[in-house]
């Protein structure tokens, strides 16, 4: 189960749990990946927890929408490797079996998802479809150690494109009292190119000496 996901050993069980998935359950969005993305509270550092980082940005991109994603949401608690529910289930079955046979309970249960899955499936077929994203990672550093890194930030955040939405950031040491702004942003790769983002950064050229590429994941 997980726990205590603003934690490095909770958001280390979220990023190996989601080392293999696309979401906290099943292989569509669901009311388990809103409950589990407000426990983090904040999005996860990529470079300690890609896996967390790569799910969080793409729940989040959904904005508002996640609001009518399917399922009953429950605690995070709830959700993760070995998650009680399971045990549960078996409990109960096992006192569905001291009356006979449910089969046909079962197969009701069984005809019940397939059709709400066909009719979750065919309203998201409706849709546009979703524009393919990725996660990136950027360094900017800046001139020395007296460039102020609040305005530079400023500066980088205030950089608007369609397709383009900022994340969250630090400041790492590199030496010599000097701090590089390490931000990330989630871009919609049919409108947004790193090249032409990065020029745009470097126009700052009153605070940005450089701009790299830390990291770059298709979502």
């Amino acid at each position: 189960m997980f726990s205590n996901l603003t934690s490095p050993a909770g958001l280390k069980a979220l990023d190996d749990f989601l080392s293999d998935k696309s979401y906290i359950e099943g292989v569509e969005p669901s009311q388990a990946d809103v409950s589990v993305f407000e426990a983090c509270g904040s999005a996860p550092d990529a470079a300690k927890y890609p896996n967390a980082a790569r799910w969080y940005a793409h729940i989040a991109s959904f904005g508002d929408e996640a609001k009518s994603f399917p399922g009953e949401k429950k605690p995070a608690a709830s959700y993760g490797p070995a998650a009680p529910a399971a045990a549960d289930d078996d409990d109960d079955d096992d006192d569905d079996d001291l009356f006979g046979s449910d089969s046909e309970t079962d197969e009701e249960a069984e005809k019940l998802k397939a059709q709400r899955l066909a009719e979750y499936r065919a309203k998201k077929a409706a849709k546009p479809q979703e524009a393919a994203k990725s996660l990136v990672i950027l360094d900017v550093k800046p001139w020395d150690d007296e460039t102020p890194m609040k305005e530079l930030e400023e500066g980088v955040r205030a950089i608007a494109m369609d397709g383009l939405l900022w994340g969250s950031s630090k400041l790492v040491d590199i030496g010599y009292g000097i701090k590089k702004l390490q931000i990330t942003c989630v871009i919609e790769d049919a409108k947004v190119g790193t090249e032409d983002l990065s020029d745009q950064i470097m126009e700052l050229e009153d605070y940005v000496q450089s701009v790299d590429i830390a990291s770059f994941n298709k979502l």
